[in-house]
């Protein structure tokens, strides 16, 4: 069984209430369990979480919802540590990580990542993009000459169930899925929210959906 989970906890200190703040139009959650339920792939779709507002927003979005422990909803839990936990309770052959901090996804993105697990025999696909980002003072070439290095931007993860268990997330044949930049955009300050509300409206506004 191919499983999608989203992890959705309700103490974030940085924009309250994210999960469930409007963006264009939705509750950011949203965004995530729409393209979830458009994937072919998944079998079974899940958001954890231990907040009674999350909950209720997913459940009204058509996701099930699945409750997680408090201990496992504070600032140092890890998805890691959701993830073996929910395992301890749910079966699955694969994990689909699909973060609602990241509500850009093209039309057919789950699954083009679930197809590139299945075809390279991974222990996890991940998206993201070729970043060329330095620290200061540390280069003095040209920009366009760094090689750069492959970033993984949250959007979707492909993930075995058996290195979660033994508490090894991403494994060690890690294959990068480079996705189109304007995908790649996390929320975790305000300006994000912002910025990834501008693309939706874009997006929107281009009346077509988007192929990966």
């Amino acid at each position: 069984m191919i499983l999608g989970v989203t992890p959705a906890r309700g103490g974030s200190r940085t924009i309250p209430g994210k999960n469930i703040r409007e963006i264009a139009g939705k509750p950011l959650i949203a965004w995530t369990i729409e393209a979830a339920k458009r994937s072919r792939s998944l079998d079974r779709y899940l958001v954890s979480t231990e907040d009674p507002g999350i909950a209720r927003v997913a459940g009204s979005w058509g996701a099930e919802v699945i409750s997680r422990p408090a201990e496992l909803a504070t600032d140092e839990a890890t998805t890691l540590s959701v993830l073996q936990e929910l395992l301890g309770r749910v079966s699955a052959d694969i994990v689909v990580l699909l973060q609602c901090t990241s509500p850009v996804r093209d039309d057919g993105l789950i699954d083009l990542c679930v197809r590139k697990f299945l075809e390279t025999g991974a222990d996890s696909v991940a998206t993201g993009f070729t970043c060329t980002l330095f620290a200061w003072g540390e280069y003095h070439g040209r920009r366009q000459d760094l090689r750069g290095f492959f970033h993984d931007d949250g959007n979707v993860y492909v993930l075995k169930p058996e290195n979660i268990r033994r508490g090894d997330l991403f494994g060690e044949k890690r294959v990068p899925l480079e996705i189109s930049r304007e995908q790649t955009f996390e929320i975790d300050e305000e300006f994000d929210f912002w910025l990834n509300e501008q693309i939706l409206f874009k997006r929107m506004a281009g009346g077509v959906s988007r192929r990966p």
